[in-house]
């Protein structure tokens, strides 16, 4: 099969198609035909080396969807329809920027019912799934509550503005550019912040309590200020570092945390483990949400296969504004 195999961290070019040999699946994997997959950061930081030297030729990719191949259990038949991500790939196996990727059981979804086509379908099972975590695991949203989105104009900030709104809650979303206030309120915002880095005073003129939770892309570099705009008993996840590193220098527990504000950090590894096993996910649900219109696509381009070196270099420029997929 042809694959992109990383053999020393650099620039997107260093990103090779080359032929390698597809792993049959064990007793506890399954091996799908990739039709498509979503493009993440964490794929450029494995490139670029910022998660650690390259000292063996690795496959990028933390998610596709696609048919399955064979499952040796005989839980997914031949031929369906299907979503992966996480479950180690990119780390411990192969990823997904191949024709076929042979993944955990335990991160396989059926997509059964669903119409949408592979590249919107590519756009999201990392996305989604991560939002489901933090959104419904860790802060335990529920209807008519006030959300406020930290980074909303990352595909995974989109993606919570969009399930957020579709669960019934209000949000707020913020974001750097007056350019993007009108995309922001088309994908489902209520409200829209110019994000200054100190923007608690004007979230609280549009919640005077306090907002019952925080989905925190920008990560330490804004997340003191975030507290500062829960209302008591609510919560902060954090789920992105799009603002730096994340280390914060300091952390007075009496004057940054404010009295009964929960302060978590949620990371996908989660997905699939039995913490979060993905039989309960809604991805399905958001699939056939965004089929029937009632939820907006978070795609913004979709690339050939040949071009992920190009689709990196779009990444990195910080100038997508949403989900970049690959269809293969």
């Amino acid at each position: 099969m042809k694959a992109f195999v990383i053999e020393q961290a650099g620039a997107p070019d260093v990103l090779k198609l080359q032929d390698i040999s597809s792993p049959e699946p064990t007793s506890e994997e399954v091996k799908i035909r990739v039709r498509a997959l979503g493009l993440n950061r964490a794929e450029t930081y494995l490139r670029a080396g910022k998660m650690g030297p390259i000292t063996a030729p690795r496959v990028p990719g933390i998610e596709a969807v696609g048919e399955v191949i064979h499952d040796p259990s005989g839980t997914f038949r031949t031929g369906q329809r299907v979503a992966t991500a996480m479950g180690g790939v990119q780390f411990v196996r192969n990823g997904s920027y191949a024709e076929e990727v042979t993944v955990l059981r335990s991160n396989v979804i059926s997509l059964d019912g669903s119409k949408l086509s592979w590249e919107e379908l590519a756009a999201l099972p990392e996305a989604y799934l991560t939002v489901w975590g933090a959104l419904d695991k860790s802060l335990g949203i529920q209807p008519g509550q006030t959300l406020l989105v930290r980074g909303a104009t990352s595909s995974i900030g989109l993606a919570a503005v969009t399930y957020a709104k579709a669960r019934g809650l209000k949000v707020i979303a913020t974001t750097r550019s007056a350019d993007k206030v009108q995309r922001l309120r088309d994908m489902g915002a209520d409200e829209v912040v110019i994000d200054n880095g100190a923007i608690a005073e004007q979230v609280l003129k549009l919640a005077s309590q306090g907002v019952d939770g925080v989905l925190e892309v920008v990560g330490a570099a804004t997340v003191l200020d975030s507290l500062k705009a829960v209302r008591p008993f609510g919560a902060v996840s954090v789920m992105g570092l799009l603002g730096g590193g994340p280390v914060l220098e300091q952390l007075n527990l009496m004057q940054d945390l404010p009295a009964a504000v929960k302060l978590n950090f949620f990371g996908s590894a989660l997905l699939g483990t039995p913490a979060m096993a993905l039989k309960d996910s809604p991805l399905l649900w958001v699939a056939k949400e965004v089929e029937a219109g009632r939820m907006p696509s978070i795609r913004a381009k979709t690339f050939d296969f040949d071009q992920i070196p190009q689709a990196h270099r779009l990444i990195e420029s910080n100038e997508a504004f949403g989900k970049l997929v690959v269809k293969i």
